[in-house]
């Protein structure tokens, strides 16, 4: 992943409302969800939903499928993870990572 794509997804989940949508479709896992029932679930207008998912997507965070006449949005794990392995690429500058009882860092 590299920074542009980093700064896009962050930016992304930088808004309260995208990070619940994002929440939500990671805990539902490769079964995914509809936009209807999202927007019940979080109690949002569907066109306002559909601006979010939208940003989403653009930003490669979510997949969306057409399944009859519905489209599943999924997250997108693979991102997510590259997003997270970004992100945690340099921690410790390479030493060993584990939070000791005495201290809340791991560097």
């Amino acid at each position: 992943m590299d920074e542009q794509d980093v700064v896009r997804a962050l930016a992304a989940l930088a808004q309260p409302l995208r990070l619940q949508v994002f929440r939500a479709l990671v805990v539902a896992g490769q079964e995914g969800l509809t936009p209807g029932t999202m927007a019940e679930a979080l109690a949002v207008p569907q066109n306002t939903l559909s601006f979010h998912l939208k940003e989403l997507t653009n930003a490669g965070l979510v997949t969306q499928e057409r399944a009859s006449r519905h489209i599943i949005y999924r997250a997108a794990f693979d991102r997510m993870n590259a997003l997270l392995g970004y992100m945690t690429e340099n921690c410790c500058q390479g030493a060993a990572c584990a939070v000791g009882k005495s201290t809340s860092s791991c560097c």
